[in-house]
């Protein structure tokens, strides 16, 4: 990274024109977020979620700011959903070269009212979804890289994944394996010059918290928003095309990404 480069941070983001971003989770918060910036940097954005309505609202802004944006509706709890869509996203824009693997939930609660069926709703979600997004993506991020000298995958972890949060046991298991899982791939596919990162955010301002029913945790999370000003999506979304847009030689393995206040 030269001196000019400091002087412009926009210049980060010239790597990215071009390149096919497959965004999951891109309906709401930080897949959307993310979704936005990439396409403003030139990145040609599939958008990945269940809630296709919400796709083609994005879509609408992405294209009226100039950008190019792919509505794929998918379900990361199906491989064949998965699968499907990494077929239309290849016949639609081209080999897929950055992967934002984003889709997730959070069903806090304490570990004794025994609510097995969230558990594996997180489980499904956040680390076998997680999985799947990466069989269905990785051959074409792996030819992409042989072409053009890099491929990112992405994974959005949580900061849950290393500190400990009353009630999150199974939510914050999930995200650690997440984050093993990331730093693991790294062996078998940095030398096919694909790029494997891991996010690890704070608290953040989505729509993630919503999904939230055991009051008790509800309150918990009120009073630590209310407690410190906590990020944006955006914040998070900035990072990403940073780690992103970097030059091939350089890739970011694990980011925490924290409020200023929270500890």
């Amino acid at each position: 990274m030269s001196t000019e480069d400091l002087a412009n941070p926009s210049s980060f983001f010239n790597s990215l024109a071009g390149r096919v971003a497959v965004v999951t989770g891109a309906s709401s918060g930080i897949g959307a977020a993310t979704a936005k910036l990439l396409a403003a940097h030139g990145a040609k954005v599939a958008l990945l979620a269940r809630r296709k309505s919400r796709l083609a609202q994005l879509a609408v802004e992405i294209e009226a700011a100039g950008g190019v944006a792919l509505v794929v509706e998918v379900d990361v709890t199906s491989q064949n959903s998965v699968d499907a869509a990494a077929r239309t996203v290849e016949s639609e824009m081209g080999m897929a070269s950055i992967v934002i693997n984003n889709a997730g939930v959070m069903l806090p609660a304490p570990i004794e009212q025994g609510k097995i069926d969230d558990w594996q709703a997180m489980i499904d979600l956040n680390i076998t979804g997680v999985m799947r997004i990466i069989k269905g993506f990785t051959a074409a991020l792996t030819r992409s890289a042989a072409s053009a000298g890099v491929a990112d995958l992405v994974t959005i972890s949580s900061i849950g994944a290393r500190n400990v949060f009353p009630s999150f046991s199974v939510y914050c298991a999930s995200k650690a394996a997440v984050t093993h899982l990331s730093l693991n791939l790294r062996a078998e596919l940095g030398p096919k010059d694909v790029r494997v990162s891991v996010i690890e955010p704070g608290f953040v301002e989505t729509e993630l918290a919503s999904h939230v029913q055991d009051e008790a945790a509800k309150d918990w999370i009120a009073g630590a928003f209310a407690s410190m000003e906590v990020l944006k999506a955006e914040d998070i979304a900035t990072s990403i095309a940073f780690t992103v847009g970097l030059p091939k030689r350089v890739n970011l393995p694990q980011l925490m990404i924290m409020p200023t206040h929270q500890v």
